[in-house]
């Protein structure tokens, strides 16, 4: 039966968790407990995006783009297309939301409207800023795509060298990525993954169910936003909770404790930590499943350094005991493990990481690393999930043929290749 404990109320029993059942219900929630019983479908896109609550953006392509990558952990192979395909039928909207990122088009209303915690972003800071360098000009580019329809950056031609700052970008592509961020601009559709930007009142207006009209209330808003959070992570801590969509201030569990009296949220305690953890109501089930020792992790993947489960690297450690960087913005000589150094994911637990690229060109995947925690030790169904889950993504990339290089422990990379092998 479920562990419940006093609470120290006559009001209710508070629901007692392990740490283990915590890590469980959070990857239910985030849908990376097993494999799907099925092939992934074009449905598949909205719904996991709208699991997630939010699908952030990379363009880092070492292995996949990030967002596909985030797809695949999930879903298992399926064509890249079809993300592009959702944003284009307007199921999911791009915004500044945890950063840029896709969101469910229904929740686009919230990120639009959310003031405050958008007020500060350094991409709110730099449109700001180009709005009142150069108004003029962005009032002439917003005009030509009002006359002409959607553009890219790329129809905007321009013989002179690009200028420093924003990533090297050519003036227009500037302005548009204000307009963007100040949300006059939206994006339309992708092309080979370059944004296509549009009014944002005709890409709304393409929608099922367009955004409503008026500005809702800041506090709605982020009492929308904590809720959204808590569902999506399955379990939190107070501290966890602003970081997933980028809250200002911080959340507390003096604000939760309303969610809580109104039953929207549930209070449970997990052992080890001192402070409470709330869980949705909406997955009260889970909870129940959580406590009573049902949840069984089964899946091996490979997740993206921006996946929901490790982006919030202080909640990664908090949960898993999982330290993590992500070294591509370190200099080579000073990187531990690689450039772009993907969380292997095995059996509910993050057992350790591993560095690839894909050699699309010469159909090859390269392993260039793989190093496994301190204290996981190389039994057959470790090695064998990890073949596994490597065979399965050089597989998606077209990529059959697979080099594996250096390891920790040094006898791994040979086990694993041993499993490819057969």
């Amino acid at each position: 039966m479920p562990s419940r404990v006093s609470d120290g109320s006559s009001t209710h029993d508070v629901l007692r968790l392990s740490r283990r059942s915590a890590q469980l219900l959070h990857l239910a929630a985030q849908g990376l407990l097993r494999r799907r019983p099925r092939k992934a479908r074009p449905a598949d896109i909205a719904s996991t995006v709208a699991a997630m609550g939010i699908l952030q953006i990379d363009t880092i392509n070492v292995v996949a783009r990030s967002p596909y990558l985030v797809l695949f952990s999930r879903l298992g192979a399926y064509r890249i297309e079809w993300l592009d395909e959702s944003l284009a039928k307007g199921e999911i909207a791009e915004c500044w939301a945890h950063e840029a990122s896709f969101v469910p088009s229904s929740e686009y209303r919230f990120h639009r409207d959310y003031r405050s915690g958008r007020g500060g972003h350094w991409a709110q800071k730099m449109a700001e800023r180009t709005r009142a360098d150069a108004g003029a000009d962005m009032d002439l580019l917003l005009e030509r795509i009002r006359r002409e329809g959607p553009l890219r950056a790329a129809d905007f031609e321009r013989d002179a060298p690009a200028v420093k700052g924003w990533w090297g970008w050519k003036p227009e592509k500037r302005w548009l990525e204000a307009w963007f961020a100040l949300g006059a601009l939206m994006v339309a559709r992708r092309e080979r993954f370059q944004r296509v930007y549009d009014l944002t009142e005709r890409v709304t207006a393409r929608w099922v169910e367009p955004p409503a009209p008026g500005t809702m209330e800041e506090a709605d808003v982020r009492r929308h936003f904590i809720l959204q959070s808590v569902h999506a992570l399955g379990i939190a801590r107070a501290r966890w909770i602003a970081d997933y969509f980028r809250l200002r201030p911080r959340v507390t569990d003096a604000e939760l404790a309303p969610l809580l009296a109104e039953g929207l949220l549930l209070e449970v305690r997990v052992d080890g930590w001192d402070d409470t953890a709330y869980v949705h109501r909406d997955n009260a089930s889970l909870l129940d499943e959580a406590a009573g020792h049902r949840l069984r992790a089964t899946r091996t993947t490979l997740l993206s350094p921006f996946d929901p489960v490790v982006w919030d690297r202080a909640r990664a450690m908090d949960l898993f005991d999982f330290e993590y960087t992500l070294e591509c913005y370190t200099p080579a000589a000073k990187r531990t493990y690689g450039y772009y150094v993907l969380p292997i994911l095995h059996r509910g637990r993050l057992v350790g990481r591993l560095d690839a690229k894909a050699h699309r060109q010469e159909g090859l995947f390269e392993v260039i690393g793989v190093w496994l925690e301190a204290g996981v030790s190389t039994s057959p169904g470790l090695v064998a999930g990890i073949a596994s889950a490597i065979g399965e993504c050089a597989a998606w990339h077209g990529t059959p043929r697979i080099s594996v290089g250096l390891s920790q422990p040094q006898g791994l990379a040979k086990l694993v290749r041993a499993a490819l092998a057969g």
